[in-house]
């Protein structure tokens, strides 16, 4: 009877372990995400399982054409995935040709899908505060993105992490590359 009960307590213990560890990966080193949407193609498709890199940025700042995730604060239990365009302290403008500037340069870039159709609130300059980044969907003109006030500039505090592994598809399993 000893040696049963002295069995569940290890099991116990084993099992509230490995729990403890599972929630220790998840809060504080990464997550899984599945992608909704077209807005990332065609770097992300719809249906992408992607692993979250949720340590990375304890250590350093997100940086340009980082792909992240964060919430969407108008709506609980919703989560975009954007690339990193503008930095804290820089100022972002569309022109109605569809050319990204940062701080009056033309930006060199390549991830957008095609020309960018409506520059939204970025038709006027948008200047980032210190802990703010902007943000656009790889296929512009089907992304709800920082060119739109519901979800504006993203706050530091708000990214959960940057995408990091594609799992599923297998077909397309591996690193995602941000640059």
């Amino acid at each position: 009877m000893k040696k049963i009960l002295r069995e569940i307590l290890n099991t116990s213990l084993y099992l509230l372990g490995v729990l403890c560890l599972v929630y220790l990966v998840i809060h504080f080193v990464g997550q899984r995400t599945q992608v909704q949407g077209s807005s990332m193609e065609p770097a992300l498709s719809e249906e992408d399982n992607l692993i979250v890199d949720k340590l990375s940025y304890r250590f350093h700042d997100p940086e340009r054409f980082d792909i992240i995730v964060f919430p969407f604060l108008q709506q609980e239990e919703t989560f975009y995935i954007k690339r990193i365009i503008g930095l804290p302290g820089e100022t972002v403008q569309i022109d109605e040709e569809g050319n990204i500037y940062v701080n009056d340069e033309l930006l060199d870039e390549g991830y957008g899908k095609e020309v960018i159709a409506d520059p939204g609130r970025a038709i006027e300059p948008v200047e980032l505060g210190e802990d703010e980044y902007f943000v656009l969907g790889d296929n512009r003109n089907n992304s709800v993105d920082g060119r739109e006030p519901s979800v504006g500039n993203i706050r530091r505090e708000n990214i959960i992490g940057r995408a990091w592994l594609r799992i599923w598809p297998l077909s397309k399993f591996g690193i995602i590359r941000h640059r």
